[in-house]
């Protein structure tokens, strides 16, 4: 369809961002120091981001292009929000429970805890399942080899990084191991951490 919808002269951007700050559908992105309208189904045309423009690169055209999407701007609007408060993004979230190969595993940042670490620390969501896919286990209550099932998922999936939320007791050494013996199976390298807990709540170590 014919409609007017922004267009961005990126020799006079200066990549500022202030366009895609002021974008509430999200349509703008920064991409090599460029702004650039990535998403042209969330344009609404109605130009938050023109006056934001310190250099007038954008301007207001009417050609061809996908209509407005009010619902898939919705959508993407709570995705983000719950991103932003720590929200799960996956499910199930227990380590034998999910499966080998999931969407959410790509380019995912990846943490693995121990379930009663949740319990004990208190912002769990904020500071930890804030951007990241979670799988949750206890090596003492679980009879499997959790390195088997993590082996596989690193191996099949583009794992970011990984990072291991454990309490201070000796079962909880259990994940620790598994995860390690996961990453060393996958014959990938993959940046990983491993935060201990205490059982009054409070970080022991970070390493």
């Amino acid at each position: 369809m014919i409609r007017k919808i922004i267009h961005i002269d990126e020799e006079k951007c200066n990549g500022c961002g202030l366009c895609a700050n002021a974008c509430h559908e999200g349509a703008i992105d920064m991409i090599d120091g460029k702004a650039k309208l990535v998403r042209e189904n969330f344009c609404d045309g109605l130009g938050d981001c023109l006056p934001e423009c310190p250099t007038g690169a954008i301007t207001f055209v009417e050609r061809e292009a996908p209509e407005y999407d009010e619902a898939a701007v919705a959508r993407a609007k709570q995705e983000k929000q719950q991103k932003e408060n720590g929200v799960l993004q996956n499910w199930p979230v227990q380590i034998k429970l999910a499966p080998v190969q999931a969407p959410y595993f790509d380019g995912a940042n990846l943490l693995i805890a121990a379930d009663c670490s949740a319990y004990a620390y208190a912002a769990f969501h904020r500071d930890f399942v804030k951007g990241k896919i979670t799988l949750i286990g206890c090596p003492k209550l679980d009879s499997i080899d959790y390195s088997e099932k993590l082996t596989q998922i690193i191996k099949c999936n583009s794992i970011a990084s990984v990072t291991v939320v454990r309490m201070e007791v000796p079962c909880c050494g259990g994940i620790e191991y598994a995860v390690k013996r996961a990453i060393e199976n996958s014959g990938k390298f993959i940046p990983q951490q491993v935060i201990t807990v205490g059982i009054k709540g409070e970080i022991l170590q970070a390493k």
